[in-house]
């Protein structure tokens, strides 16, 4: 049985990557849609054509994950595409963020997105794909969104890595980096009263273009997708600074 799974699949990206995956895998049996809510997960796969699995999981539950790698190992799939979307970020100044705010943002952001594509690879072949939702925070670092930006720059950084190590195998991993998308996940982040402002604001994109984006850098093996003029030019500049600094350290 061929596969894909799509985690955060019950909102924003996650559920645009499944109704776009949707219209075009021809040889996958099943898309697995992953997220908190199982409610929402079904009722957006009424509108899929494709055979669906809702699975209702706290990605950041050490023991929700146990029993997912389980149900991998008894149904033995074989995963053609993974899609790691879950994330969550919180702005605000450091010191003044809670434990419990960055403690969701590491253990979902990085740790629940490293365990599940560790999990994942055994089941994974030749002309497999790992899509992993990093962000343009991953360029630099974002005060007042440390820790969020941290955790982007590592999916990023991993990713990269990984893209050289499966090369051997014929899997491909694209790290997707949009600048802000036009999706909850902002007013989680900000605040549902706050309004984005400057780069931010000139740099807002939907979710079809990033995803429609991803989708096609993934199918030309593409490590790194940027969406967007503003944002490419700031991939562009710190790839040129790191080139540079390579040469003298």
């Amino acid at each position: 049985m061929n596969i894909a799974i799509i985690t955060g699949a019950s909102s924003g990206l996650g559920s645009e990557f499944a109704r776009q995956l949707d219209q075009m895998l021809g040889k996958t049996d099943e898309i697995w849609l992953l997220a908190r809510s199982k409610n929402v997960l079904e009722e957006q796969s009424r509108f899929l054509k494709h055979k669906t699995r809702a699975i209702a999981i706290d990605l950041t539950d050490e023991k929700a994950f146990q029993q997912f790698e389980e149900v991998l190992a008894i149904q033995n799939p074989r995963i053609t595409v993974l899609v790691n979307c879950a994330g969550v970020g919180t702005h605000g100044v450091f010191s003044r963020q809670s434990k419990e705010n960055i403690d969701a943002m590491i253990n979902l952001n990085i740790v629940a997105l490293t365990s599940m594509t560790r999990i994942c690879l055994p089941y994974m072949k030749q002309g497999s794909k790992i899509v992993q939702f990093s962000s343009g925070a991953a360029f630099v670092p974002q005060a007042a969104f440390a820790v969020y930006a941290a955790s982007k720059a590592y999916v990023y950084s991993l990713s990269r890595a990984l893209e050289r190590e499966l090369k051997g195998r014929g899997i491909t991993v694209t790290a997707v980096c949009p600048g802000p998308v036009n999706t909850p996940f902002l007013a989680h982040a900000y605040g549902k009263t706050y309004r984005l402002q400057g780069f931010k604001k000139l740099t807002m994109l939907e979710t079809g273009c990033v995803v429609s984006k991803a989708i096609l850098d993934c199918k030309h093996g593409k490590t790194v997708s940027v969406c967007g003029l503003p944002m490419k030019l700031l991939y562009l500049t710190t790839q040129s600074v790191q080139n540079l600094l390579q040469k003298f350290f």
